[in-house]
């Protein structure tokens, strides 16, 4: 079953996030991921809710996407993201 990785994410250092974006991908697509939503327009229709910015990643599986997460690969980008950004991240699993 298809899983998905949630991110809000509000940047504190748009100079260092911008090294983040350029490591990410390479990451993401090591693990069979994929980029559905990369801080696209949000338009809120209910609440409060009004993120800066929101990532959607696709991945084959839950597995995948955790392997992503604990990679060493993804580690020197988390590592800047991190320092560069405020995150709320999570994995949903899809529906059949």
């Amino acid at each position: 079953m298809k899983a998905f990785v949630i991110v809000e994410v509000a940047i504190t250092d748009p100079m260092e996030y911008e090294a983040y974006k350029k490591l990410t991908p390479a990451a993401v697509a090591a693990f069979d991921g994929r980029f559905v939503v990369r801080g696209g327009t949000t338009i809120p229709l209910e609440g409060d809710w009004n993120p800066e910015r929101i990532v959607v990643l696709e991945f084959p599986s839950v597995e995948r996407a955790k392997e992503w997460w604990h990679s060493e690969l993804y580690t020197v980008a988390k590592k800047i993201r991190q320092r560069s950004a405020t995150t709320k991240m999570l994995i949903v699993e899809g529906a059949e």
